[in-house]
Parts: structure tokens; C-alpha cells; sequence
């Protein structure tokens, strides 16, 4: 690739490549990053049917690329954002595909003066909400559109189809639907995953709540793993047998299915899962769905034990040294087998509503704090394909919000409440032999606890309210009172001898 303006490789007779009057034909798109999603998400947007401009900061990458899989292709390659933005098609569409943080910034900075009013910025990238929300009031006060897009399914997602959630400036939309429906994953009933989420940063937000939801169903399927492993002492086989027909029941989802083909994998003969290390990783975006639950006082308490447990796991040193000093060891589950599996998959199946319902607790609360207009059966139909929380469940989860667009919580729909109620007792038996066997669930037994503080009329918060009062004047509500009266108490306080102080 040599340098300069449109001094790029052309095809010849490719569409989209031609000259006219000497100058190249502009490209319908322009892609600013080619790591593997950047790459991929050209290769998908040059199959159907758009011609993209390329750029990315190391011009060996744009090379490679180019003599790569976009050997051929009607991809042209910049070597710098000034060509990038003079090889587009006005208003111009530039996605940019970057870490999330500082590089995002330093680019907009980059790229704003390159550009003109109503021209598109697009954010690709793992952003956080807030961040998007600052961006998109800065790029509206210079007069540009800014759209934070939320992009799920991985690499195979982004070259084939992914999930898209896009959020930011409303005017944005209709320039966009075309090629994003485009290029998004489709249903088997034809819907496009991709719909607006809504302005400034709900995009990002949906994208940060979908993960933190996958957060909670790697979670889960982790712990019905270590149940069927460690407390009915099953080979890997074995429970590739049950993952698979489990995802041919009411399960099936793309988490559990690629949970079957991982058991049976093999390499030299051996069972590859068997010898990965125990100590998981994270991106970061299932720790923002928790701080952000804290910040707006939604009770997330699944998503927030998943998190906490890839911490947990982080400390495999420390937990060899505890495991050594406490003698620990698991009893095995007894009892019928069939039975006991049985009774893993009710769990499971309650335990991801619960995760979905929390989840979608999390997306109403920020919708009505920063006024997101947000259709709730569209986020559900979205997720549907091309995502990693893909799921049978969510066609259910559609038609609840369609049934009742107002719908307060997942769990109040008749449908949905009838699934726990059938697995309720399954659930609890499941946990209970677990306590015994001394295997960790900190994501089904605090999905279980939720739900039985969620279903109690009566909590002891009374007490508590009662013991901020006592010493911090903190005031409490009454039962006889209506709600937003408060009131305080001078209690006795006496010493240890019992006299009054």
C-alpha cells in the first residue's frame, strides 16, 4: 500500500473502486481500527454490499489486511485520517473500533476537525455509558451526530452478524438503520438484531447490561458444572451429554451449547477443559453493570456475585493454601442420579430468570433516570441472535413485555412466574445438597435469596431502621403511617448495669 491521497490499491472494474473525473468513488463507510472485531465487522459490511475505508494507527496492520482478507475486496485502505475522512461519502459515517477510555477521546479530538456538521461518529467500542453521554452532548454542541454502538457475539458475530445496540443523537438513526439491519444477525423469523436503544449512552448501557447478564449465565452454568463434576462425580463426557440435552430443552441458549462442545474437546487425547487453569479473566464491563446497580440502587445481587467470584478465582494460590489449612474436601452427592441432574436444570432455569430479571430491573431504572424512551421487548428481540446471551429464554422474555409494555418486573408475568414456581422446589433442594457437599453457589443460592426476599412482605428491615434511628437520629417510616412521613424515637439507653445513661 503506498501512502498519499487515493494512492491505494485499486480493483478494477469493482464497484465502488472505479475513478471518476481522476478521483476515486467514495466509500459508503470509513473504519477506524483493525484488530479482530474492527477487521471482521469491514469484511461483514464489504459483503453487503458497502465499500469501507480503512485506517488504523500501525500501517503494517492496514497492510496485512489488505493483502489479507481484504485481498480483492472493495475495501480501501488510508494512511491517514485526513485521507480517511476525504475518501467518504457525505454525511460522512466513520465507526471507529478502539479501546474504550483515553484512546477514544484522542481520537475524537483527531477526527472532529477533519469533519463537517451533521457527519457521523460512531463508537464500537466497549465504552461506558457516561462516557458516550459526555461524548455525544460535546459532538452535538459542535454540531456532529454521535451514536455509542453496542456490538455483541464476538468474532464470528462481527464478520457474520452480531447483535447492535445503537444509542445517541436520534438523527443518527435513519442514516444508519440501513446498514446496520444490514449487516446485524437475523432471527429465524426474519427480525434484525439491531434496533435504537435510545439517546446519548443507552446503547452502551444495554451492551454493558447484556454482558453483565452473560456475566451471570457463565456464572451459573460454571456452578451446575462443579454440582455434576464434583457432586455426582461425572467425566466430561458425561456431562457434554447432559449440557446437550439440556440445550434441546428449555435451556437452549448459545452459552450452554458451546458448554457441551467444550466438555468433549479433546486434544492429544485428552480432555482440553480438564487442564485449564482455574483462575478467570474479565473485561471489566460485568464489574460497571454491578458499581452501576450500587449507584442507582437496583439490587443486583446475581450479576454482583458472578463478578465477585472471577475475583474469587483470581486467588488460586491463596485458595490452595485455605483448601490445604481447612482439610476441605467435597461429600458426593447422594441419592438418585437422574433425579439429582433434574434438579441442577430447575436451577438453572430459575436462576437465569432471576439474572434476566435484574437485569432488566437495571435497564427500567436507568431509562426513567436519564429519560430513555426505551422499548424493553425490542432489547429482548435484539438479543435473540448473533449474542452471546442468545437464548430460547428470550423469545419468552419478548412476549412478557409485549403482553404488558409496562410490565414492573420479569417475575410478575404469569408466564415467567409459572417456570419459577415449577422449579422453586428443584431449586431449593439443589442448593440445600450443595450446602452439604460444600460446593460453592454463590450465584444460584443468591438468585434463591433474592427471590425469597423479592416474594416477602415482612423483611427485618424494620430492625434495622429502628437501629439507624437509635444511634444516628435517622429516622424511620411507619406501618400505620402513610409512606414519606418519617419519624424519630428517643430510646432508652442505658448502661451495662442497666441504669439509664
Amino acid at each position: 500500500m503506498q501512502c498519499g491521497p487515493f494512492k491505494q490499491t485499486v480493483i478494477p472494474g469493482k464497484p465502488g473502486t472505479e475513478r471518476e473525473n481522476g478521483l476515486m468513488k467514495k466509500a459508503d463507510i470509513g473504519l477506524i481500527g483493525l484488530a479482530v472485531m474492527g477487521e471482521n465487522l469491514a469484511r461483514n459490511l464489504e459483503s453487503r454490499g458497502y465499500s469501507v475505508a480503512v485506517y488504523n494507527r500501525s500501517p503494517e496492520r492496514t497492510e496485512r489486511f489488505l493483502n489479507g482478507h481484504g485481498a480483492g475486496k472493495n475495501i480501501i485502505g488510508c494512511c491517514s485520517l485526513e485521507e480517511l475522512t476525504l475518501t467518504l461519502e457525505r454525511p460522512r459515517k466513520v465507526l471507529m473500533m478502539v479501546k474504550a477510555g483515553r484512546p477514544v477521546d484522542e481520537l475524537i479530538e483527531q477526527l472532529v476537525p477533519l469533519l463537517e456538521p451533521n457527519d457521523i461518529l460512531i463508537d464500537g467500542g466497549n465504552s461506558f455509558y457516561t462516557d458516550t453521554q459526555r461524548r455525544a452532548a460535546e459532538m452535538e454542541h459542535r454540531g456532529l451526530l454521535y451514536v455509542g454502538l453496542g456490538v455483541s457475539g464476538g468474532e464470528e458475530g462481527a464478520l457474520k452478524g452480531p447483535s447492535l445496540m445503537p444509542g445517541g443523537s436520534p438523527e443518527a438513526w435513519e442514516l444508519l438503520r440501513p446498514v446496520f439491519q444490514r449487516i446485524c444477525a437475523r432471527t429465524e423469523d426474519g427480525f434484525p438484531c439491531c434496533a435504537w436503544m435510545g439517546t446519548d449512552g443507552a446503547g452502551h448501557f444495554v451492551k454493558m447490561v447484556h454482558n453483565g447478564i452473560e456475566y451471570g449465565d457463565m456464572q451459573l452454568i460454571g456452578e451446575a458444572y462443579q454440582l455434576l463434576r464434583d457432586g455426582l462425580g461425572m467425566s466430561s463426557g458425561e456431562m457434554a451429554e447432559v449440557f446437550s440435552s439440556w440445550n434441546e430443552s428449555g435451556l437452549e441458549s448459545y452459552l450452554i451449547g458451546i458448554t457441551a462442545d467444550i466438555l468433549k474437546h479433546q486434544e492429544n487425547g485428552e480432555i482440553t477443559v480438564e487442564h485449564i487453569l482455574d483462575a478467570a479473566g474479565q473485561k471489566g464491563t460485568g464489574k460497571w453493570t454491578g458499581v452501576t446497580a450500587l449507584n442507582m440502587g437496583v439490587p443486583l445481587t446475581l450479576i454482583s456475585e458472578a463478578v465477585f467470584s472471577r475475583f474469587l478465582s483470581e486467588q488460586k494460590d491463596r485458595r490452595m493454601l485455605a483448601s490445604s489449612l481447612y482439610r476441605r474436601r467435597i461429600v458426593p452427592i447422594e441419592g438418585n442420579r437422574e433425579a439429582c441432574i433434574e434438579g441442577i436444570r430447575h436451577a438453572l432455569s430459575a436462576s437465569r430468570l432471576v439474572s434476566y430479571a435484574q437485569g432488566f430491573s437495571l435497564l427500567r431504572t436507568a431509562a426513567a433516570s436519564n429519560g430513555w424512551k426505551m422499548d424493553y421487548a425490542s432489547v429482548a428481540g435484539i438479543w435473540r441472535g448473533g449474542c452471546i446471551i442468545r437464548s430460547a429464554l428470550l423469545d419468552r422474555i419478548r412476549s412478557a413485555f409485549k403482553r404488558d409494555p409496562d410490565l414492573l418486573d420479569l417475575l410478575m408475568d404469569e408466564d415467567l412466574s409459572r417456570t419459577i414456581m415449577e422449579d422453586l422446589p428443584f431449586w431449593r433442594d439443589t442448593v440445600i445438597r450443595a450446602v452439604q457437599a460444600g460446593i460453592p453457589l454463590p450465584g444460584i443460592s443468591s438468585a434463591l435469596s433474592w427471590f425469597d426476599g423479592f416474594t416477602c412482605a415482612d423483611l427485618p428491615a424494620n430492625l434495622l431502621q429502628a437501629q439507624r434511628d437509635y444511634f444516628g437520629a435517622h429516622t424511620y417510616e411507619r406501618k400505620d403511617a402513610p409512606r414519606g412521613e418519617f419519624f424519630h424515637t428517643q430510646w432508652s439507653r442505658q448502661d451495662r448495669t442497666g441504669k439509664e445513661k
